[in-house]
């Protein structure tokens, strides 16, 4: 986790109060294990399990994807507890632009899920799930003329952004970009800010003209900053849980807009409590000033991806989230949690799934003590 932006102090207060011997104990932090299922496989997983925190301040969340070891998952669990036992800063936006996102389905699919997106006229597109493939490239460009298709079928002008998550090299997204005609953007195309960097300075030369946004590079690096600095974005794509919280994400983002950078926020397929954080973020996004002095329309946000989950799954209402012409009202308070939905949630996991998480929350707080600095390293 990175230590160029510090923790609000009453986070830090609440991180030192939870007693490490009693999570998920009578009298100590009171966890639950959920899983929620997904209408449409997403990363490889058709159940997004998650732990929810309840705390003086309401629910927060803890879902790091499995593969994150407990120095890098303590920045969500910074974010679950900032959220559980703090409470979040009021919001200055009634509702937030957001986007509709395509998992890396068959074209034939792609009508079925943006069906869940009403009204979106931005879409992000995931591609590059095999890009060693023979034939890989080719089933992203016919997805990508799949979204194109059906948004012109509904006179609706669309912009789209692909999602590459690291997969490609620069000659590799060179190539891809240019297959899939007008672009917003390109999402981390490449692994390193080295390449991102190289790949923006190499598309206006071959007459590309579509901006590279930065993902992966600013929520998993130990310096969020760095792409700021080596000039390697066009777009800062921010998540609250990775980042450590909604502070430290406004942080973050009003450094990077000083820069030049237009940020947007987006989901960690997050369940109802987490994108609550998502959503208050993204209403207190400063707009953003282009050269002319002038500001800029704002970025449509990554946060319909409750649109992805199986109806009534979810932990909170479907409704409270609802996308309404392309947009979702960003609630004056913390959402409460349905008892019949948490119940049902938490059935879904199995007591060996719950206890994995137990070890992995405990272990990501002994991490999340020592970047704030309470015990040593």
């Amino acid at each position: 986790m990175d230590s160029n932006v510090t923790f609000d102090p009453a986070v830090v207060d609440a991180i030192a109060s939870i007693d490490l011997d009693r999570i998920g104990q009578p009298g100590g932090l009171d966890v639950r294990v959920v899983g929620v299922p997904l209408a449409v496989r997403f990363r490889g997983v058709d159940v997004r399990e998650a732990v929810l925190i309840k705390g003086p301040a309401g629910w927060g969340e803890f879902a790091p994807f499995k593969e994150y070891e407990p120095q890098e998952a303590a920045a969500w669990l910074a974010a679950g507890i900032e959220q559980s036992h703090v409470g979040l800063p009021a919001v200055k936006r009634d509702s937030v632009e957001v986007n509709a996102t395509v998992p890396a389905v068959a074209p034939g699919q792609v009508a079925e899920v943006l069906d869940r997106f009403p009204g979106c006229r931005t879409v992000k597109v995931k591609v590059a799930d095999r890009p060693w493939e023979e034939g890989s490239l080719d089933d992203d460009v016919a997805r990508v003329a799949a979204v194109r298709e059906y948004c012109a079928a509904r006179d609706v002008v669309v912009q789209i952004r692909v999602d590459a998550n690291r997969a490609w090299s620069v000659e590799q997204a060179t190539q891809a970009v240019r297959r899939f005609g007008p672009l917003q953007y390109v999402e981390q195309p490449c692994a390193t800010v080295d390449e991102l960097a190289q790949l923006r300075a190499t598309f206006p030369r071959m007459g590309v003209f579509v901006q590279v946004a930065a993902d992966e590079s600013i929520r998993r690096a130990e310096d969020p900053f760095e792409v700021a600095r080596r000039r390697a974005c066009d777009v800062a794509v921010l998540k609250v849980a990775p980042l450590g919280g909604v502070r430290r994400t406004l942080a973050i983002a009003d450094f990077l807009a000083e820069q030049g950078i237009a940020v947007t926020i987006a989901s960690a397929l997050d369940t109802g409590v987490g994108m609550y954080g998502g959503l208050v973020a993204a209403a207190n996004l400063q707009g953003f000033v282009d050269d002319d002095l002038m500001e800029a329309p704002r970025l449509a946000a990554g946060l319909a991806t409750g649109g992805l989950f199986e109806p009534g799954a979810d932990v909170v209402p479907d409704s409270l989230f609802a996308v309404v012409d392309g947009a979702i009202a960003v609630p004056r308070q913390a959402p409460v949690v349905d008892d019949q939905r948490l119940a049902a949630a938490e059935a879904r996991v199995s007591d060996e799934v719950r206890q994995w998480w137990l070890a992995h929350l405990r272990a990501s707080l002994v991490e999340l003590r020592k970047a704030v600095g309470l015990e040593s390293c």
